[in-house]
């Protein structure tokens, strides 16, 4: 491959390996290629798999997207006992007009597989990259023995179960969370729920279960939505064994409208099990590799913010790339640049998620008592919307930059169901 070429001013043209072609790779590679970098993208699957992450509005996508997801203007929780209101945040609680995107992982990954099929950004499928070599240049080695490369720079896109992240001194792996969920793709079905909102039930913290609008996974295919019950993995089986007229019998005791949704399983084979894991990087940065998505950061999804934090994160590399000298500089600015956004909303995660999922007793007894109340006072509503919104620390600040130099998100932020 041919060394770096100046494109004129500090930009430079690299060379550059993407690992994973789920919407985090594809976002990345969108952006790099139109920054006039050489990307090839690796996939481990002989077929494309789509993976949920995130959409770029500043891609051009955003028309696109909004045509098959569905719009979010409030998160809704109730406790199953007694109906009352235990969890109410809305978009527009904060200045300036904002609202979710639902949207089908398999119509957000069509959205950029097709983007970068248009863009003729090269994809090579059916490889299992185990590790990287850095040197002067990078080589990637893979699971059958075979290598690529060489490169000016691997972005690892792979997700939460990377195996290249341990090219990175101290990089660890994510911690299992206790609690993990069934998840369902079903047909959209709107008697007693709101269409613009993600509704849940809870049975202390040890049960939740969701509502949410997705749109569509495919222009002129049925609305849909993610249905979810949250549960130990560890339970899974056990739960399976009782039988599924049983665990439906639970779900609609427990919330009878869901009864729309639980008709419509047949058998745990629609139920995707979910398991979650904690994990975040001190330095998402090696020699040569930069570490993106969940690969860098992962955790349940009560906040909602996996999608944003890689779009954040495709977003911060390229501005990086393209306002520094060299490789070496470039990552230690990408670095920088998503430090304290990430360490904030991951430590936020990690407090909030016992509340709705976990053993505890006291933490619903709080939660349904203490924060409800307070979370009806100013500037309690602000702040619970920017905590959703992934604005509660403001991205371009802490990186010492202008907004005005990041891509514009269009005051929208991205739900990917899980299912």
């Amino acid at each position: 491959m041919s060394r770096p070429v100046r494109l004129g001013g500090i930009g430079i043209s690299y060379d550059i390996a993407i690992a994973g072609a789920g919407p985090a790779g594809l976002a990345v590679a969108l952006y790099l290629k139109r920054a006039g970098h050489r990307v090839t993208i690796f996939e481990r699957f002989e077929e494309l798999q789509p993976t949920g992450l995130t959409v770029l509005a500043d891609l051009g996508l955003l028309d696109d997207i909004l045509a098959l997801g569905a719009r979010i203007d409030r998160l809704h929780g109730a406790d199953a006992s007694t109906g009352s209101t235990v969890l109410d945040v809305r978009y527009d609680a904060q200045r300036g007009r904002r609202f979710g995107l639902a949207v089908h992982r398999a119509a957000l990954f069509g959205v950029l597989f097709r983007t970068a099929q248009r863009e003729a950004i090269a994809i090579e499928t059916g490889v299992e990259i185990e590790t990287v070599e850095a040197g002067e240049r990078a080589i990637l080695v893979c699971g059958n023995g075979r290598s690529a490369g060489p490169f000016d720079l691997v972005v690892d896109a792979s997700g939460s179960r990377s195996k290249l992240r341990r090219s990175v001194g101290a990089a660890g792996a994510p911690h299992p969370l206790t609690y993990g969920a069934f998840w369902a793709s079903l047909g959209w079905r709107g008697e007693g729920f709101d269409e613009h909102a993600l509704s849940q039930r809870y049975d202390k913290a040890s049960v939740m279960i969701g509502v949410l609008p997705i749109g569509r996974s495919e222009p002129g295919a049925k609305t849909m939505a993610a249905f979810f019950w949250s549960l130990k993995p560890d339970d899974a089986d056990a739960v399976r064994a009782v039988g599924l007229d049983a665990w439906k019998e639970k779900v609609v005791r427990l919330w009878p409208q869901s009864e729309a949704f639980t008709s419509q399983i047949d058998s745990f084979d629609q139920l995707s099990l979910a398991r979650y894991g904690h994990h975040t990087m001190k330095q998402p940065v090696g020699r040569r590799l930069a570490v993106i998505g969940d690969a860098a950061h992962s955790t349940s999804p009560q906040l909602g913010q996996g999608a944003n934090m890689a779009l954040l994160d495709a977003a911060a590399l390229s501005h990086a790339l393209a306002r520094t000298q060299n490789i070496e500089a470039a990552l230690a600015a990408y670095a920088k640049a998503r430090r304290w956004h990430v360490r904030v909303f991951q430590a936020l995660s990690l407090a909030f998620t016992p509340f709705y999922q976990s053993d505890s007793v006291a933490l619903p007894f709080i939660r349904d008592r203490l924060v409800a109340t307070v979370a009806k006072i100013p500037p309690a509503p602000q702040f619970l919307a920017s905590m959703v919104a992934g604005t509660v620390i403001d991205p371009f600040r802490r990186a010492g930059l202008k907004e005005t130099d990041w891509p514009r998100t269009d005051n929208r932020d991205v739900r990917v169901t899980r299912s």
